[in-house]
């Protein structure tokens, strides 16, 4: 896949955007039209943060010293993987419906990924998912957002191990391409490319938000710092080919993503 090239006018145009919109327009560069229109997809993305409670979706707080927090826990479950989720889940919901399919959701979770996967699909017709929670490795919220969930389509097993050693039976059973066709599984994990696009957006919008002016030559410089688990947060750092002058740091903060 070619990635598409930002140049500076693009950059201004965006620097003024709010973060749905921002979303919008990363998404349009890589779902055409023919896939799905911009009055569709514009549609999807409005439905997928409908029920963030900050009227802003993620907001910038501005702390001193230069220092500033990207609010990405605005969503129902609290968790930054809310964001990138819903829009995944408008997506898959969306082309299941125009081809009248259903699929099974099996997904693995250390606590974040699996109640945000419930919020995102829970009640969808086209869509079960299952979910599996290693028990006394999830904060007690985390667990509760998972077993309190009483839609016919949401199932939820507690399992022993933690979460490394519950990938293993997940993995060996999408190894079985016979049996993932047959039943029509799939998993919204991290490397799921939807999530990593909509996750784009976040270093877009602190960037613009944290540059005073678009106008200098080179562009501000802003450093970064991304608190990881797995490092699932990471791979929506903007590539060369989609242009933003930042720069990893785990010394000087000057915005932090929490």
């Amino acid at each position: 896949m070619e990635l598409p090239q930002l140049d500076r006018e693009t950059l201004c145009q965006w620097s003024t955007l709010s973060y749905p919109g921002l979303v919008k327009e990363l998404c349009a560069l890589f779902i055409g039209s023919e896939l799905i229109p911009k009055d569709d997809l514009n549609d999807l993305i409005d439905r997928a943060f409908s029920r963030f409670r900050h009227r802003e979706v993620v907001h910038l707080s501005r702390l001193r010293n230069g220092l500033n927090v990207l609010e990405l826990w605005h969503g129902v479950t609290y968790a930054f993987k809310d964001l990138s989720l819903s829009c995944t889940a408008q997506f898959l919901q969306y082309f299941l419906e125009k081809r009248e399919k259903h699929v099974t959701v099996v997904v693995g979770t250390s606590g974040d990924t699996g109640s945000a996967a419930i919020e995102s699909v829970q009640g969808a017709k086209n869509v079960d998912i299952i979910v599996l929670l290693p028990k006394g490795h999830c904060t007690k919220i985390q667990e509760l957002q998972m077993t309190t969930v009483l839609k016919e389509n949401v199932h939820v097993f507690g399992v022993e191990g933690n979460s490394d050693e519950l990938d293993e039976p997940i993995k060996t059973v999408f190894a079985d391409v016979a049996f993932v066709k047959k039943h029509n599984l799939m998993s919204l994990n991290s490397i799921n490319w939807s999530r990593v696009l909509v996750q784009m957006a976040h270093h877009f919008f602190a960037y613009f938000q944290c540059t005073p002016s678009l106008d200098t030559h080179p562009l501000p410089l802003v450093e970064v710092v991304v608190p990881t688990g797995a490092a699932g947060n990471l791979a929506a750092l903007p590539g060369a080919a989609l242009p933003l002058p930042l720069q990893p740091s785990s010394r000087k903060l000057s915005w932090l993503l929490a």
